[in-house]
């Protein structure tokens, strides 16, 4: 079967957790407010069409329903068991359910793998239990799930006391926190945001937060997907559900959290998961289009905006205002995040000045206060915006005017220029009551009361936009399969394996005796690099175990009895192959290129420039491995320090195709060297002149145990 084929399965799987048409809870209360007595209070409240049957052996009935003393007394096996048990006897009904052929199973209760040792064993006798049966389990450690669009509510969340989510709502909520992804519901429902389904994960034990964003994003009701992510424990499920998502246009906004070395702790200890590194995570993120919320506020703005579901691949913004200094606070607001406001056409601004000679008409485009007093000015300047302009963005700033007197009119116009071109981004920056902010949606236009979170929502749309008309990443480059040492080799055979994928590395010589070094470097030709070899001493800079500039014979005899000298004094018990002679390469931009084994993501290739640029500036770039040379030009072009690489300051361009060509075989050679790699350092990596090839001056690879 096809690996796409698998995900799909996978995620279809869990069907009967998240749109069960029955359901048992095992562990029933008759007290409504508690953990297992919320469920049943809440879909009978909401008229959950499917069968409820409590499991309790002390009571006959349970909130009105006739209650069962067993799994086994069901009068049919359930789509789906709810486990609000104590942790004792919890895996006993897991085992009872799935043994009945309950295909899903929700485990509210906590106290496994998030404990310790004993719960990691019982959780994962649990776990093994429900697959023997092919059931699929939720938790433990959650807080469950809710499906408003059928009434479905096996969570113990206290959400539900203060309102139920709309069963319209098109956005879906996962969440490995509980607390926190129910709080997204409330504070999305609060807001009138449409989130109708939110699934949390717990200790992810078998569902993970991977198959749930798959199951959202095959699932016709679902057209936004935000995440609440603390660390991602399956790579697989994981990355091919960003792929379905994407595939599917349908936008994925996520809350990483963990990025400090404390958070990353904090996650650890919450939910039994690896953060991973964070830089690695959100690369992973940008190759899918995943847009990375920073705050609750800003991932609900962008899951809001999505739901219009117009996603601009050139986004390009166009502002009217009756505000000169919103126009300006937008302007910094766009400029910041790198979306493009270019002017309006001469001849547009021209005509509108016409019309409104004190107006401000390149963009933003300020029609003044004016605009209230006569409306056409509305439609002319707004309308030009659009037909003139062309901007796949517009942002209107009118604020407390939409709930005037005026508003009305102004709503006319702008509701007509939105229905003549519907493929466009409306936006209102406006403040009104409930009954006003649904009217400017109805007509079109999101309405948010603060233009720098309107403007980040509009950006985010953008970058959906680019992520979903992107052309599909070419192949990457064939490599042949090397097999590596046991164990992590020296300097000249780590080339050696990398020459085997067409890596190219300066010219240089092993020579174990004083004579054979300076044969070499009259052959190279002077200067030259002399350097300790040694698969014991990796960084051979930190003993002063490399020579630059070797100018003649007298200095290679030199160069060679200070650099043994220096590995005995500095590593007595290292393996000394001899020194390492190198032709020296002048005239290239230094840059470093490696390779670091994910705990979670596998091999991902690192890019930048060397020196400052990556021990200071930290101006790299990230990438799962493997990829093509199409790829490798773009972590190219992302690094900060780009202009050194394309000639700054009368320099000649770099041989960046060289670069690319080397990033992506590298990138495949990662790949398939398989689990045991553990890293590749190749710093510096000279790129020449263009036409003059790059090449790697050191190497490190280090294989693990």
């Amino acid at each position: 079967m096809p690996q796409g084929s698998q995900s799909s399965a996978r995620f279809a799987s869990l069907t009967p957790v998240l749109a069960a048409r029955s359901i048992a809870i095992v562990g029933a209360s008759d007290e409504p407010d508690r953990i297992g007595g919320r469920p049943i209070a809440y879909m009978l409240a909401q008229n959950y069409a499917g069968a409820i049957m409590p499991v309790n052996p002390r009571r006959a009935t349970v909130q009105g329903l006739r209650a069962y003393a067993s799994v086994a007394e069901l009068p049919e096996v359930p789509d789906v068991g709810v486990v609000a048990v104590p942790a004792g006897i919890a895996v006993d009904a897991v085992s009872e359910l799935a043994a009945r052929g309950t295909k899903g199973i929700i485990v509210f209760t906590a106290g496994f793998a998030e404990m310790d040792a004993a719960g990691e064993a019982a959780q994962a006798r649990m776990v093994a239990a429900a697959r023997a049966h092919g059931a699929r389990l939720l938790g433990p450690n959650c807080l469950g799930l809710f499906n408003a669009r059928i009434g479905y509510y096996p969570t113990f969340s206290a959400a539900m006391q203060t309102g139920y989510p709309r069963p319209d709502g098109r956005i879906g909520i996962a969440s490995q926190s509980g607390a926190y992804g129910t709080h997204l519901f409330v504070v999305a429902r609060d807001r009138d945001i449409g989130a109708s389904l939110c699934v949390t994960t717990g200790n992810e034990a078998d569902v993970t937060i991977g198959d749930v964003i798959g199951w959202l994003a095959e699932d016709d009701g679902t057209d936004v997907i935000a995440v609440y992510a603390e660390g991602i424990r399956e790579a697989a499920s994981f990355l091919a559900a960003l792929a379905t998502a994407r595939d599917a246009r349908k936008p994925v906004v996520l809350m990483k959290v963990g990025r400090s070395a404390l958070g990353g702790q904090a996650a650890r200890s919450h939910t039994a998961s690896i953060a991973g590194n964070d830089a690695v995570t959100e690369a992973v993120l940008a190759e899918f289009g995943v847009v990375r919320a920073r705050s609750t506020e800003e991932m609900l703005d962008i899951a809001y905006a999505a739901t219009r579901r117009i996603y601009p691949a050139a986004n390009t913004l166009g502002v009217i205002t009756i505000s000169g200094g919103a126009g300006v606070l937008i302007s910094d607001a766009a400029e910041t995040l790198g979306l493009a406001m270019p002017e309006m056409p001469q001849v547009a601004q021209e005509r509108l000045k016409a019309l409104l000679p004190f107006s401000a008409p390149r963009n933003p485009v300020d029609c003044t206060a004016q605009a209230i007093n006569d409306p056409s000015l509305i439609r002319e300047f707004a309308g030009a915006m659009v037909t003139e302009g062309g901007y796949a963005s517009v942002l209107a700033f009118f604020t407390q005017i939409i709930a005037a007197a005026s508003g009305m009119p102004l709503l006319r116009e702008l509701a007509a220029i939105a229905a003549a071109h519907p493929d466009r981004l409306y936006v209102m920056c406006g403040i009104g009551p409930p009954e006003i902010v649904r009217q400017w949606e109805a007509a079109g236009y999101l309405v948010f009361a603060d233009p720098t979170r309107a403007t980040v929502a509009i950006h985010a749309m953008g970058r959906f936009g680019a992520a979903f008309a992107r052309a599909p990443a070419a192949p990457p480059p064939s490599v042949p399969a090397i097999a590596l040492p046991a164990a992590t080799p020296s300097e000249a055979v780590a080339k050696r394996l990398l020459a085997q994928a067409s890596i190219g590395t300066v010219p240089e010589r092993a020579c174990v005796t004083v004579e054979e070094a300076v044969a070499a470097a009259e052959a190279f030709g002077y200067p030259v690099v002399m350097k300790i070899l040694s698969p014991d001493i990796l960084h051979k800079t930190e003993i002063g175990g490399v020579l630059l500039d070797v100018a003649d014979t007298d200095a290679v005899r030199r160069g060679h009895a200070t650099l043994l000298e220096r590995a005995g004094r500095a590593a007595p018990a290292a393996r000394l192959e001899g020194v390492l002679v190198a032709r020296q390469l002048r005239g290239g931009v230094e840059c470093i290129m490696g390779i670091n084994r994910d705990p979670v993501f596998g091999p991902v290739a690192v890019f930048g420039l060397g020196g400052v640029f990556v021990e200071v500036l930290k101006d790299v770039v990230f990438r799962r491995c493997p990829f093509g040379e199409d790829v490798a030009r773009e972590m190219i072009g992302a690094i900060r320090g780009l202009p050194l690489l394309r000639g700054a300051r009368g320099r000649k361009p770099a041989d960046i195709a060289a670069l690319a060509r080397m990033l992506a075989r590298l990138s495949a050679f990662a790949a398939q060297a398989g689990p045991a790699l553990r890293s590749i350092d190749l710093n510096p990596v000279f790129a020449m002149p263009e036409g003059e090839g790059a090449y790697a001056a050191d190497a490190v690879i280090d294989i693990g145990e």
